[in-house]
């Protein structure tokens, strides 16, 4: 008997393993519950670089995700780079009228940290409708930013929003969680520690928060304890791919 709470990442496929599906997994896998997977792109990059993109047809990832929420009883659902607006918003569908209940945390991916472009940006409106529908949004600054400037922050009485501290020119690592409409700031819980710049940090973290609402902790307990998981992904090792542990 199973008895580890499901999980889907719905992302894309990095074969360096250091983002998208492959590293949702392995932190699923550490942080005790089940992982499964359903690709939304193709992609070929290194820790350093991404060099192409071929997203996989919207009708075959929504399939994939029917017959996993038909097979296992999932419990949150972490959502990665999608192609636009539609994308999401038919994963959304899809999810919630399996189950209503299913918590979803979607991870913004607007484009890469090497300036690849992930999210077809003109299709940005059309996520003032979309946003809502989720339990959580972890843009980083930059990301948080263009959400901003477009008015495209959710309602956070609907849908709870962490601005991740990654990016930030003032208070490096700093995050903010935003539930309620009550500002919550999370701070290290290391300042003495070196930490290491890594690909694919941010899918890590929203993972690892997933993986804690799956377990049935409430928002802000399930992102300090994410937190405390990147942190120490980050000081893993000095290379940009962490390990797992």
């Amino acid at each position: 008997m199973q008895e580890r709470p499901y999980v889907i990442s719905i992302a894309g496929f990095d074969p360096s393993g250091g983002a998208g599906l492959l590293s949702d997994c392995k932190t699923f896998e550490q942080s005790k519950v089940m992982g499964l997977a359903v690709c939304t792109a193709l992609t070929l990059q290194t820790a350093s670089q991404c060099l192409s993109l071929e997203w996989r047809p919207l009708e075959e990832v929504t399939k994939a995700i029917q017959v996993l929420l038909e097979s296992y009883p999932v419990s949150a659902v972490k959502i990665g780079i999608v192609k636009d607006a539609e994308f999401l918003d038919e994963i959304i569908k899809t999810v919630k009228s399996n189950n209503p209940e299913v918590k979803i945390v979607w991870d913004p991916v607007l484009k890469s940290t090497s300036e690849f472009n992930f999210f077809d940006l003109e299709t940005l409106p059309e996520l003032k409708s979309v946003v809502n529908k989720l339990s959580l949004i972890t843009p980083n600054y930059n990301e948080y930013s263009v959400l901003k400037e477009n008015s495209l922050l959710p309602d956070t009485n609907k849908c709870s929003l962490l601005i991740k501290g990654g990016h930030r020119k003032d208070h490096l690592g700093t995050d903010i969680l935003v539930e309620n409409e009550k500002e919550i700031v999370l701070q290290p819980n290391s300042h003495n520690e070196e930490y290491f710049p890594k690909h694919g940090s941010g899918c890590v973290l929203s993972s690892a928060i997933t993986a804690e609402l799956a377990k049935g902790e409430n928002m802000e307990t399930a992102c300090r304890n994410g937190k405390l998981y990147i942190e120490k992904f980050l000081k893993s090792n000095s290379s940009l791919l962490g390990t797992h542990s």
